[in-house]
C-alpha cells in the first residue's frame, strides 16, 4: 500500500485519538518529527475529528500549532452543533413512530455516540433505524412525506432524504458478504424483536430505543466489517465497537458473542481487530471479549490498520488482494460477493 504520509505521523495521529478516546495524557515528542496539518487531515478523513479535539486538552509536551488548533476546534464545535441539530430530528422522528406504533431501535450513529465520554463530538452520519418487517413496510410510508427523494435498496434497506438529513429504515442488517454471516444476523435480529429486548437513550424528552449491549456489539461489528470487505471503512468506526464494549464491559456474555462469531465465520476478523484495538488504540485487553496474544492476531493487526489508515481502498481488485493477505480463507468466501 503506498503511504502518502510518514509513519510518525500515523503514530501521532493514534496517540491524539489515544488521548481524546480515553481522556488521558499523551506526549508527541515520541514519535520523532511529524506533520501537524496532514494530522488533521488524516483526522477528517478518519472521521476522529473530534477525538483529536479532545486529545489537545491531554498534550504534555509538544503543543498544536495555534492555527491548526483554533481550525481543528471551530470544526469540532461545528460537528456539535449538527449533533444538537440531528438528536432533535430524531426526537421528533420517533415521536411520530410511536404516534403510528411503531417501535423502531435506532442503529449506530447516535445511539453508540452515547458511549463516549463527549458524545456530541462524534461526527453524526445518516440516521438508521431497525424494524420488524410488519413495522418497516408502515415506517416507509410514514416517512415518505418528508423526503425529496427516496431509495430502496437490498435487503430491506429504504432511504428517506430529506433536506438535511438520511434516514435509513432497516427490514434487515444482513451484509451480503456470506449466506452463513447473514443467517446467523437474521437470528440475532429475530431474537431482538421477540424477546423485546433493547436498553434506552433519553434524548430531549424522547426515549430512544437501542439494542440490547450483546446484540448492539454484534452488529456494530458485522456492519463495520460489511464496510471493510466491500467499500472501505474508517478508523472512527473501530472506536465506535471499542466505546460500545468499554461502556458495557460488565454486562457484555462473551460466551454467547463468541458462539455467534463462530456461526457467523467472523472469528478471524473479531481476534484481529481485537489486537487493533488494543495495540493501537489502548483498548484495555481486560475488556476486550476474545481477546488473545497470539502473535499472528497482532500481525494482521498490522496490516488492518495499515489498509484503513493509509490504503484507503483505492479499487475494489486492489482491496481484496490487500485483504487477501490478512485473511486468506475467508476472502475466497467472500470475494465473489464483494464484486457482485
Amino acid at each position: 500500500m503506498k503511504r502518502t504520509f510518514g509513519i510518525h505521523t500515523q503514530q501521532a495521529l493514534l496517540a491524539m485519538v489515544r488521548a481524546g478516546l480515553w481522556e488521558q495524557e499523551t506526549d508527541l515528542m515520541a514519535y520523532g518529527t511529524f506533520n501537524f496539518k496532514e494530522i488533521c487531515r488524516l483526522a477528517q478523513e478518519q472521521s476522529v475529528i473530534g477525538l483529536v479535539t479532545a486529545g489537545l486538552e491531554h498534550l504534555t509536551e509538544v503543543k498544536f500549532p495555534q492555527k491548526l488548533a483554533l481550525q481543528t476546534v471551530g470544526t469540532t464545535l461545528r460537528i456539535e452543533q449538527r449533533n444538537n441539530e440531528i438528536n432533535r430530528f430524531i426526537e421528533t422522528a420517533v415521536k411520530k413512530l410511536k404516534a403510528d406504533g411503531i417501535d423502531a431501535l435506532l442503529l449506530k450513529g447516535q445511539g453508540v455516540a452515547q458511549c463516549y465520554e463527549r458524545p456530541m463530538w462524534r461526527p453524526s452520519g445518516d440516521i438508521d433505524f431497525l424494524l420488524d418487517e410488519e413495522n418497516y413496510k408502515k415506517a416507509i410510508s410514514l416517512m415518505l412525506p418528508l423526503a425529496n427523494s427516496s431509495k430502496a435498496g437490498v435487503n430491506q434497506e429504504y432511504a428517506i432524504y430529506t433536506d438535511k438529513w438520511v434516514i435509513e429504515l432497516h427490514g434487515s442488517m444482513r451484509t451480503g458478504l456470506s449466506a452463513r454471516l447473514d443467517k446467523e444476523i437474521d437470528a440475532v435480529q429475530a431474537d431482538i424483536f421477540a424477546s423485546k429486548r433493547h436498553r434506552v437513550w433519553r434524548n430531549g424528552e424522547t426515549d430512544v430505543l437501542l439494542p440490547a449491549p450483546d446484540d448492539d456489539v454484534f452488529l456494530v461489528f458485522t456492519h463495520f466489517i460489511k464496510h471493510f470487505y466491500k467499500e472501505g471503512m474508517n478508523l472512527r468506526q473501530v472506536c465506535d465497537w471499542c466505546r460500545l464494549l468499554w461502556t458495557y464491559r460488565s454486562e457484555i456474555d462473551a460466551a454467547l458473542l463468541e458462539e455467534r462469531l463462530r456461526r457467523a465465520g467472523l472469528m478471524s476478523e473479531w481476534k484481529t481487530f481485537a489486537a487493533l484495538a488494543v495495540d493501537y488504540l489502548d483498548m484495555p485487553s481486560e475488556a476486550m471479549p476474545l481477546y488473545h496474544e497470539a502473535s499472528r492476531w497482532h500481525r494482521k493487526a498490522t496490516n488492518t490498520l495499515d489498509l484503513i489508515v493509509a490504503g484507503r481502498y483505492n479499487t475494489a481488485l486492489r482491496n481484496a488482494y490487500t485483504i487477501a493477505k490478512i485473511f486468506p480463507k475467508n476472502i475466497m468466501r467472500i470475494l465473489p460477493k464483494i464484486f457482485i
